[in-house]
Formats: structure tokens, C-alpha cells, sequence
């Protein structure tokens, strides 16, 4: 996977985040290698796959008060702890998608392999080891960026590609600044956006942190933090 910051259309004036190869997708693409997954670019093929949902992240054990509409996650950090309510009202699609990758460990020892410092501001994660191994990953998701959800500091959402609208599989990504360019417009390929599934609820000052972390370009990734910052694990609480 190669990744790199590029410009988009004029007309949005903001940078486009690109992670090529999509985070390992195995699920159908609209050509021969899976698209590049990114935040700030226009889609482009409406193409229509959901997660595999074999693994249910809650079963083993159920809290009695875990709240199928909006259960909380915690995001363990080697810089803190972020907790998350995750919205399944509004993006049931999404939030399966995320807890069955929870719920069969994927992201225990993933990174915040990108640290992005202009508008729009943000960290993404999800899919690399801190030796930069990519982990590999189901099928890719409907985009459900039409459900209202606003891109708004301190909301978690899904890394897609720039060039296929349903193709979101692992990478995630928190937003630390209202970051109104990447919300849903209109289902035209440019103004679908990105889908936010929850909020951070604590320890956005978690984020915070990473998102004022050095960062440095390499010859596979653009502003990789420069000390890595891991996802121990995320587990559901609640």
C-alpha cells in the first residue's frame, strides 16, 4: 500500500487523504487491485458490499448493559484511552461493520498511521502494525453518509476510497476539527462523504495529543507520526 496527501477539485480547496489499496480489501472491486481509500476525495463508483457479520463482538461476554442502539467502545492507546459511542440508529450498516472487526480482534496492535495537520484535520488508523505489516480485512461496506451524521470535531468515521463510494473496510479516523467539506451533500460521486458512526464521549484529549504529534513523510506514507502511536486493543464496555 502507498499513501500520499494530494490536493482535490479546486472547488473544495482542501487536501485529499489517500491509502492505496483500500486497507486489504477482499471484497469486490471495480477494477483489477482495490481502490485507494480517502478522506477528502470525491467517490466514484457506487459499487454495494457490506462486512461479513460471521462475528458478533458482543456475544462473548454480553454486558447486561450493553445498548445494541449505541454501544460504547474504548479505544486503548499508548497515549490514553478514548471512549466511544458508537450510533447504530443511524448507521447499522457501519457500526457492524466496525464491531465485528473489534470483535475478532483486528485492531489489537493497528496504529494511527497518519497524523493529518490541515484542514481537514483528523487522525486515521485501523490498519497497519507498528512495523507497518497491513492487516488484512473483510468486505467493504455501503456508505452510509446520507444518515445525517455530520463530520463534526470529536466524531469517529469510516476512510474510504476516493474512487468507489462503498468501499470502506477498517480504516477509521476521528475527527478534531469540524470538518464540514467531508460530510454527505448530495449521492452524486462528489458529494457522498464520509460516514461518521459515533463520538468520542472521553478522553478526546487523547486525540488531541496525536493529532499534535511530529510527524514525517516516507517513502510509503505522508505524516506518519514520527514515535507510533498503538491501538492496544478496543473493546466493547457497555
Amino acid at each position: 500500500m502507498r499513501l500520499s496527501v494530494r490536493p482535490i477539485v479546486a472547488s473544495l480547496a482542501v487536501a485529499a487523504l489517500w491509502l492505496a489499496g483500500g486497507c486489504g480489501g477482499q471484497g469486490e472491486t471495480p477494477g483489477p487491485e482495490a481502490p485507494a481509500a480517502a478522506i477528502g476525495g470525491p467517490g466514484a463508483e457506487n459499487g454495494s458490499s457490506e462486512a461479513d457479520p460471521s462475528t458478533n463482538p458482543t456475544d462473548s461476554p454480553r454486558r447486561t448493559d450493553y445498548d445494541p442502539d449505541h454501544p460504547t467502545v474504548v479505544i486503548a492507546t499508548s497515549l490514553g484511552d478514548m471512549t466511544v459511542r458508537l450510533d447504530a440508529q443511524n448507521a447499522p450498516l457501519t457500526v457492524a461493520n466496525f464491531l465485528t472487526y473489534v470483535g475478532n480482534g483486528h485492531y489489537d496492535g493497528t496504529i494511527f498511521h497518519q497524523v493529518v495537520k490541515q484542514y481537514p484535520k483528523l487522525i486515521i488508523g485501523g490498519a497497519y502494525t507498528e512495523d507497518l505489516t497491513e492487516k488484512p480485512t473483510l468486505t467493504s461496506v455501503r456508505n452510509e453518509a446520507h444518515n445525517g451524521l455530520k463530520n463534526r470535531r470529536g466524531t469517529i468515521a469510516m476512510a474510504r476510497s476516493r474512487d468507489w463510494i462503498d468501499s470502506a473496510t477498517c480504516h477509521f479516523f476521528i475527527n478534531v476539527t469540524d470538518n464540514e467539506v467531508l460530510d454527505h451533500k448530495d449521492r452524486t460521486l462528489e458529494g457522498y462523504g464520509y460516514c461518521v458512526f459515533g463520538e468520542v464521549t472521553e478522553g478526546m484529549d487523547v486525540a488531541d495529543r496525536i493529532a499534535a504529534l511530529e510527524v514525517h513523510d516516507t517513502a510509503q506514507f505522508e505524516q506518519i507520526p514520527v514515535e507510533p502511536v498503538v491501538i492496544r486493543t478496543i473493546r466493547v464496555v457497555r
